[in-house]
């Protein structure tokens, strides 16, 4: 067992014990849901839901709506460019874009073709987006215009990242309300070195081709086990890695989400989380494939945006970050009857505080469900089933993250790699049909990863009697004050019940007597004050004297990765 330090609470000895399998405990509480998949890729699952309807909707964007044998030929048409242009199997075509068609498009003109989706930020800065590119070695792009024109020609214009292929799309394509709040200050940018998206879709429909080539299109067949997308992780901790997920993997958890949460077919999926992401790509755009649902689609989040797609498109499901949940109760505009069509509400990425839960459950008109995972399982191992709460832990106040889902063992062990009794603290391991291959061109990073048998996500947690799963830090974070070790979350806890502050991040400082101490980044909530004597004071009435912060910052608020995690190592490199 590599790094796991101080694994286990105050008073704990090493467990023996084995984390428990999803099969032994789910069928009391959880609906049954098929290890294995209906569809040998997520390209035939988009097939079969053509070849059931046709005219059907197959994704809502503001205005306009596109239905399954639009998109089913938008994508030929991007295909047979991709393979005119010298685009061959294997090839990785890098995909950066916003929630727009542009991006479910691209997704399949590049599986047509043969190829890898390579996932990039279209947030990306410069610095950023050469390192992706350098590191993807990509044969084409599909890039928003203005992303274009801003960070990715400065970047191609570099012997060392050239790309063959570019095309790019601007946010307004595929819809006609050009007024709309989210596009204020948008214009078509039309890159004169680029192949236009929407041309070439509008020429393909215009000619209504059906020739052998495009027939050869719609008969591509791929194994399940062949990279469907190179998902990128979150980069909280370090530098981003490349997770190489299969069309069995995405297809396993599109299943999962469908299964649990009762979605029925041709009810509308809302993608509030970014699709360039693991939880949008999946809880969105695999999801609506494999049930055969429209998608909703809002270019980005907005949270009256938001509230008007579910107004008039009436999505059923949706998952997102707690943080946009907050920003939908933060907007005195919406109420719980505009949401009220959303009846199915999931978050990932971030611990949810249970009070948070309980308080926008009664704001917003309905429970949000706890999903778990990592970019390397293709988003969830772990969900709280659709008409269910999530326990809280008495002892820590941590609220579950849920249960396995079908097919999936967890294990927490501790740092010699032995299981952990129940309730202590440990390691998380994964083990299921939906964890990654490997890494994109990191063995070692793949070694480190699976070479035990089990994915380690890095995660330190404890499993309850019952199964349920608690997630309580990063191992990298745990800070190592004399010996003792300090949990973030703890301290986070203390900071966050202060009547100023909004919210807490706590990160190792270098400490030449103890070796490291925790220091805080406070966000004080609109209108209150407080100082940082006050705050560390605060928790030196409240804590060990080994676990208050010797430091307190307060800043304006906490940076984040798209899909609102707190990106801890740049609070640690500021």
């Amino acid at each position: 067992m590599t790094g796991c330090p101080g694994i286990g609470r105050e008073g704990d000895g090493v467990g023996h014990t084995a984390g428990m399998n999803a099969e032994d405990e789910n069928s009391r509480r959880a609906p049954v849901a098929q290890v294995g998949t209906t569809h040998e890729s997520v390209l035939a699952a988009f097939q079969a839901a053509v070849a059931a309807g046709p005219k059907l909707p197959a994704i809502h964007y503001f205005d306009t709506t596109m239905s399954w044998q639009d998109v089913d030929r938008a994508s030929d048409a991007v295909a047979a460019l991709l393979a005119a242009r010298g685009f061959s199997a294997g090839d990785r075509l890098a995909l950066c874009v916003q929630n727009n068609p542009a991006f479910v498009i691209g997704l399949l003109a590049t599986w047509k073709a043969r190829g890898t989706v390579a996932l990039v930020s279209p947030m990306s800065k410069r610095s950023e987006f050469a390192l992706a590119v350098e590191d993807l070695d990509p044969t084409a792009l599909l890039c928003l215009d203005d992303v274009y024109e801003e960070v990715a020609r400065h970047v191609l214009g570099t012997r060392s990242a050239r790309v063959p292929i570019v095309v790019t799309v601007s946010p307004l394509d595929f819809q006609t309300r050009d007024d709309l709040r989210m596009f204020d200050g948008c214009r078509r940018r039309d890159p004169a070195d680029t192949i236009d998206l929407a041309r070439v879709v509008q020429a393909r429909t215009a000619r209504e081709a059906d020739s052998r080539a495009d027939r050869q299109l719609g008969a591509v067949r791929i194994p399940p086990n062949d990279v469907a997308v190179i998902a990128p992780t979150s980069g909280t901790t370090g530098a981003p890695k490349g997770a190489m997920l299969t069309h069995r993997n995405l297809l396993v958890s599109g299943e999962v989400y469908r299964d649990w949460s009762g979605l029925v077919a041709g009810e509308p999926v809302l993608a509030m989380s970014p699709l360039f992401h693991v939880t949008g790509l999946v809880g969105a755009v695999i999801l609506a494939m494999v049930t055969g649902s429209p998608i909703v689609l809002t270019h980005r989040f907005g949270p009256t945006v938001i509230a008007d797609a579910i107004e008039e498109r009436r999505p059923a499901f949706g998952i997102a970050a707690i943080t946009a949940y907050k920003a939908l109760a933060a907007e005195p505009t919406i109420t719980a009857g505009r949401l009220a069509p959303l009846r199915i509400r999931f978050s990932g990425g971030l611990p949810i505080d249970p009070d948070v839960v309980d308080e926008l459950d009664e704001r917003l008109g309905g429970y949000i469900h706890n999903a778990y995972g990592q970019t390397e399982t293709a988003s969830p191992s772990h969900l709280v089933p659709y008409g269910q709460r999530a326990p809280t832990d008495p002892d820590t106040g941590v609220l579950s993250v849920g249960i396995p889902v079908p097919g999936t063992t967890v294990a927490v062990v501790d740092e010699a790699g032995l299981p952990v009794p129940p309730g202590a603290f440990g390691e998380i391991m994964t083990s299921g049909p939906q964890v990654m291959a490997g890494y994109w061109r990191r063995p070692d990073a793949t070694a480190d990863a699976l070479g035990r048998g089990m994915f380690a996500t890095g995660d330190i947690g404890f499993v309850d009697d019952d199964g349920w799963l608690y997630v309580v830090d990063r191992s990298s974070d745990v800070i190592n004050a004399a010996g003792y070790k300090i949990w973030p979350y703890e301290v986070e806890q203390v900071l966050s019940a202060h009547p100023a502050v909004e919210e807490v991040a706590v990160v190792d400082i270098a400490d030449e007597y103890r070796g490291q101490s925790a220091r805080a980044y406070v966000a004080l909530r609109d209108g209150e004050v407080a100082t940082a004597a006050e705050l560390i004071e605060y928790c030196r009435a409240r804590m060990a004297a080994y676990k208050y912060p010797r430091e307190v910052e307060i800043v304006d608020a906490l940076p984040r990765t798209a899909t609102g995690k707190i990106l801890r190592r740049r609070l640690r490199e500021s």
